[in-house]
């Protein structure tokens, strides 16, 4: 080969291993993440696991059962197995005697280690919860609290209290604590209840805050408990009446007296002195007005949850045709409440910060112009008359607006009408409004972001129109029509929203509820109630939505607005509930 012929070989071998050079813009560099890359690790790793690839650590438990695992991937998610490990005997490095956990439970809890996923059930979480507590993973802990949380009522937050107690469930023990307060009625009713120790019964009824409208209450689960076991509780009763308050039933006598003539407590001669304590603070309740030293069983409890309660108004077949009821939902607990003169099942429904409630019109024709209100702060609440509207109507609706009694609507004999008043409690006069913009009755009222709403009702047809009034303007102003016609529909406010609830239609009465969002501007359907109801009575209290009744109905329905879904009340009645408001809890259920 010439030099010539050399050097044009070797010329085109040089070029050969020439690599290209990309030309690219100056750029920022770029992190990439592949959030695939750790789950895929964990899901190899499990694989290996499962078939015993790459092990380096057995498990053996009681029944014999060996589980395997890689003690990297123990000892990083769980600090247990990190100081177990690294304190472990090199004799014998692969093979570890679990005696604290069962075999299943220790399956699944490294299942969960490799796949971050496990199934909490009835039937193994008392064992999961403590098995994970064992091993410090405290998400699978925190999940289990929160599964035995989701199942918490009164027939077994006694024994969820206990199991969180001796497992340390702070968040658990809490919740189950607020509901046997909140409970108390119910909860000494089941069997729990009376299989207690009484370091626990003692524990419940020295609660300042035990949801109890009346102190007998607390005594009648007391006796109960104690009967339950005579022979190896009654030594037990002086000590817990102790924490019973009987002094405070000095201005119910005949409870009081019934409650001092039980043969355990009379014929036990250690309970003496709480007898006395009680006749004694009666006798001076009734013969001093100056205050008087009270030991704590001279104080109301404070009472747990709500201060308030719903004023329920009914109708009966039988005399009286109309009364009203405090209800308070919490424990369940109706009380007959101040009576009225004359029915006021048509009247418009309004209270003034909790405190002052109107009846306003519906009566009958002739009197639909008058106003009676009930002051529920007084010791001896009564409904006193109060200055007669400037038109009769009935079938009307009622909004409480900066203070003021909002007249929207009704009928005036066969005149639908379309005018509006207001009523200033502080200068006790009624005076106009401008109209609506059609005529409404059996229409509903709401007040929201500081509008009055007239929803729905009925002229010459039934109505889907929705508008709403200014108070700045003095103007009434139209919005979104509801998806279908309501005619005696109710309204309730809730969180920002809406609610359209009931009502009748060409079809017939709706079990459909529809909820206005201002922010958009639309109307929209939520969960159907299980009855359709005509003119319920609606209230809100506590974060729920209370509907009352409506045309032959004596039931009560509760949205939950978290959970998207209604429950029925246990309150029921053979009467018909037609209206109901939330008032402050009146003096004598304090």
């Amino acid at each position: 080969m010439s030099v010539k012929e050399m050097d044009a070989s070797q010329t085109s071998s040089c070029e050969n291993d020439l690599k290209p050079v990309l030309k690219t813009n100056k750029c920022a560099q770029t992190h990439f993440r592949n959030n695939l890359h750790s789950v895929r690790i964990l899901e190899e790793l499990q694989s290996q696991r499962k078939n015993e690839i790459l092990c380096d650590i057995r498990f053996v438990t009681d029944d014999g059962c060996i589980t395997f695992g890689h003690k990297n991937v123990l000892t990083a998610a769980s600090p247990y197995f990190r100081a177990m490990l690294n304190n472990f005997d090199k004799n014998n490095k692969d093979l570890v005697n679990i005696r604290e956990l069962d075999s299943i439970i220790l399956q699944l809890l490294i299942d969960y280690i490799y796949t971050g996923e496990f199934i909490v059930t009835n039937e193994n979480v008392q064992v999961l919860l403590p098995a994970a507590n064992i091993l410090q993973l405290d998400y699978v802990s925190a999940a289990c609290a929160e599964f035995l949380q989701k199942q918490l009522d009164a027939s077994n937050c006694l024994g969820i209290r206990a199991f969180a107690d001796l497992h340390n469930c702070t968040e658990l023990l809490s919740s189950s604590d607020a509901l046997i307060k909140k409970q108390f009625l119910d909860v000494v009713k089941t069997s729990e209840f009376l299989s207690l120790p009484f370091e626990d019964v003692v524990k419940i009824i020295s609660y300042n805050d035990l949801a109890v409208p009346f102190e007998e209450k607390v005594f009648q689960g007391v006796i109960k408990w104690v009967k339950n076991s005579l022979d190896l509780r009654k030594n037990y009763l002086p000590e817990l009446m102790e924490h019973i308050r009987l002094p405070i039933l000095a201005s119910r006598p005949d409870i009081l007296f019934n409650i001092i003539n039980e043969p355990l407590l009379k014929n036990n001669p250690k309970c003496k002195d709480h007898i006395i304590e009680a006749l004694s603070f009666n006798l001076q309740k009734s013969f001093h007005n100056f205050a008087i030293p009270q030991s704590i069983r001279c104080k109301p409890r404070q009472l747990n949850g709500s201060q308030k309660v719903i004023l329920m108004f009914n109708r009966s077949k039988t005399l009286p045709m109309c009364y009203t009821e405090w209800y308070d939902p919490a424990t369940n607990l109706r009380e007959k409440a101040p009576g009225i003169s004359n029915c006021r099942q048509l009247a418009g429904l309004g209270v003034i910060k909790e405190q002052l409630v109107f009846a306003v019109g519906g009566v009958d024709q002739k009197s639909s112009k008058s106003v009676i209100m009930l002051d529920v702060s007084q010791q001896s609440p009564f409904w006193v008359p109060m200055v007669d509207m400037l038109v009769r109507r009935h079938r009307l609706g009622v909004g409480v607006l900066d203070n003021c009694i909002y007249a929207v609507g009704g009928r005036l004999f066969n005149l639908i009408l379309k005018s509006v008043e207001v009523f200033d409690v502080s200068i006790q006069k009624w005076r106009m409004m401008s109209n609506m913009t059609i005529e409404r009755y059996d229409l509903g009222v709401g007040v929201l972001n500081n509008r009055l709403y007239a929803v729905g009702g009925v002229n010459s047809e039934v109505l889907k129109s929705v508008e709403y009034y200014d108070p700045s303007l003095d103007k009434w102003m139209p919005v979104a029509e509801m998806s279908v016609c309501r005619q005696g529909v109710s309204v309730g406010v809730l969180d920002g929203l809406l609610y359209a609830i009931g009502g009748y239609d060409t079809r017939g009465i709706l079990k459909s509820v529809e909820v206005y969002r201002p922010s958009d501007g639309v109307w929209s359907f939520i969960a159907d109630m299980q009855f359709p109801r005509y003119r319920p009575g609606v209230a809100v209290l506590d974060g729920l939505l209370y509907v009352m009744g409506g045309e032959f109905n004596g039931t009560v329905e509760i949205y939950n607005p978290i959970t998207k879904t209604w429950t029925m009340d246990r309150l029921q009645s053979k009467h018909e509930f037609f209206g109901g408001v939330v008032v402050n809890r009146p003096s004598h259920h304090k």
